[in-house]
């Protein structure tokens, strides 16, 4: 018997059914085995790794390398806290100069890849670069030595540049709660004689604290996972790290060994973010016409709040941006497109377009069962498929590898079996673990994105559904996957930036002969003229600026249909 009033009835039905159940368990567990194959694979290569190698990388690879990180950690989440929190307590509460249109604008830098920013700013900003040369020019210095600028390749130059294209998962978290947060609070502290800062330091601040600390992690996971950037500045993080044993110098096992230092940082990471959120619970009444209204601030105050918000956008898009398309045209790249540049695209796109696809099916095969038949084992398994994003992409690759090899094998002894030939290396040698890397990484998005849709549907959808006869496949198309269009609109945007820009698993798992726009980037970095690549760079920003500004737009839309 079915109950209209929520889903109990539903679960008993549920558990009347054990098929579903044994179905929603071996999907989450195919589900848990992206992230659980790769590191019981990385440690089992940590501890059959060169027991030689172990104590020259503790004597003088990590101690260096976890400093280097952390430092940079705490650079990085210093700047995003500065450079993101303000401008959306600002978008989100005030009228100034230039609001609406800043507001679109202070997501861009999402767009601009780390490495990419890197890169620019590196150029820019070296001895022979143009800004240098125009403070010899201006104030008639000769060389180098006649005066002091600050170097843009060491930490302090990573954390600013670094921290500058991060900084929109900080705002946009924060900009989003900043919106729903009851005028009322704020009202009441002025009632009281607070002063505008004191409000957003004592009240608003606070509050937002839950969604800041989210931002913060998804930023420093970021950083965590950049190896382009690092290596071109100069900053041996443990990242990079990981790069240079396993390729440099030839070892898997020390490679694997960096890797669970890396991953016990993340974990700090997590742990931070958590208590980050513990025991924050803040709710507003949605009904109360305050919560969206804004202050107006004129004068000189209105256009403080302008420059504030100008300046990420500045330095964090418009400089980057406007430098890749100066010398795209300076140079003559989009007049005599390459060949190869086009074959680099034509690849970039298709690999994130199967990827995003593929993520997708992931996320709803693995979150759907799990309403429809609950089993309280798939709870954590789907939890441990959801950390693939806080795995750095080299963790990731390098625990990939055994598993994509120990596949080929198999393949191999069956076609040898069959056929008495060998096929070669199907799995690791092909695209195909690409998709697989992309997949184990992004596919916590759309697992996460799907369970917080689902969680908002009332059970009587689904049992009003099942009254009348309907099946699984009846629910999923004309009731589950309607109402999750929007939020699966937004899954797949993101995971479709993320792989476009991605540079670290691509590089290390990428077959033999094949380039991406990031991996052509980081050819012409490694080279040393990485401006013939500007063209290149200016396609993966472009590519990505559509995802970005159409995310900005679903939380509107969402807000204009309910």
């Amino acid at each position: 018997m079915y109950s209209v009033t929520g889903g109990p009835a539903l679960r008993g039905a549920a558990g009347r059914l054990p098929a579903d159940r044994i179905a929603s368990l071996t999907i989450a567990l195919a589900a848990a085995a992206l992230i659980a194959l790769p590191l019981a694979s990385l440690m089992r290569l940590a501890v059959a790794g060169d027991a030689e190698l172990w104590p020259h990388l503790i004597a003088y690879v990590l101690p260096h390398a976890v400093v280097q990180t952390a430092l940079l950690l705490a650079g990085v989440a210093a700047v995003t806290a500065l450079t993101g929190i303000a401008p959306a307590f600002l978008v989100a509460g005030f009228e100034f100069p230039g609001r609406k249109v800043l507001e679109w604008l202070l997501p861009l830098p999402l767009a601009i890849p780390t490495y990419i920013a890197a890169y620019v700013y590196a150029d820019l900003l070296d001895a022979a670069g143009p800004v240098q040369s125009a403070l010899r020019a201006i104030f008639g210095f000769k060389t180098g030595a006649e005066y002091w600028f600050p170097p843009v390749r060491s930490l302090p130059g990573a954390i600013l540049i670094v921290g500058i294209v991060v900084y929109p998962y900080v705002y946009l978290t924060a900009r989003a709660l900043f919106k729903t947060q009851s005028a009322s609070f704020a009202d009441a502290a002025r009632t009281m004689g607070a002063t505008l800062w004191q409000t957003f330091r004592y009240v608003s601040l606070p509050l937002a604290r839950p969604a800041i600390a989210v931002g913060l992690a998804l930023a420093l996971l970021e950083a965590l996972n950049d190896i382009g950037a690092a290596e071109y500045l100069g900053v041996q993080t443990l990242t990079l790290s990981i790069f240079t044993t396993w390729l440099n110098r030839g070892s898997l096992g020390g490679a694997a060994q960096i890797a669970l230092a890396l991953l016990a940082v993340v974990t700090l990471l997590i742990v931070l973010e958590r208590t980050g959120r513990r025991g924050q619970s803040v709710e507003s009444d949605v009904q109360d016409g305050a919560v969206t209204r804004r202050l107006p601030l004129t004068g000189r105050a209105g256009w403080i709040a302008a420059c504030v918000c100008v300046i990420p956008v500045l330095f964090g898009f418009v400089i980057p941006g406007g430098y890749l398309l100066r010398e795209a045209i300076m140079r003559g790249l989009i007049l005599g497109i390459d060949p190869s540049l086009f074959t680099a695209l034509m690849t970039t796109v298709a690999l994130a377009a199967v990827a995003t696809a593929v993520v997708l099916a992931v996320g709803i095969a693995a979150a759907i069962p799990l309403r429809l038949a609950p089993v309280r084992a798939a709870r954590p398994l789907l939890a441990l498929a959801s950390m693939g994003y806080a795995v750095p992409g080299t963790v990731l690759a390098l625990g990939l590898m055994s598993p994509l090899v120990a596949g080929d094998e198999m393949l191999n002894w069956l076609s040898g079996k069959l056929s008495g030939t060998h096929v070669g290396l199907v799995l690791a040698g092909s695209s195909f673990a690409l998709i697989v890397a992309y997949t184990a990484r992004f596919a916590s998005i759309a697992i996460g994105v799907v369970q917080a849709g689902l969680a908002q549907m009332p059970h009587e959808f689904d049992e009003s559904a099942r009254l009348e006869g309907a099946g699984i496949g009846p629910l999923l198309r004309h009731i589950h996957l309607p109402l999750l269009t929007p939020a699966l609109t937004g899954a797949a945007l993101l995971v479709f930036v993320d792989c476009l820009k991605e540079l670290p698993m691509t590089l290390l798992m990428r077959p033999l002969n094949v380039e991406t726009l990031a991996t052509s980037i980081y050819q012409y970095a490694t080279r040393g003229n990485f401006e013939d690549g500007a063209l290149a760079a200016l396609l993966i920003v472009l590519a990505g600026i559509p995802p970005v500004i159409l995310l900005m737009r679903l939380p509107d839309a969402r807000e204009t249909r309910r």
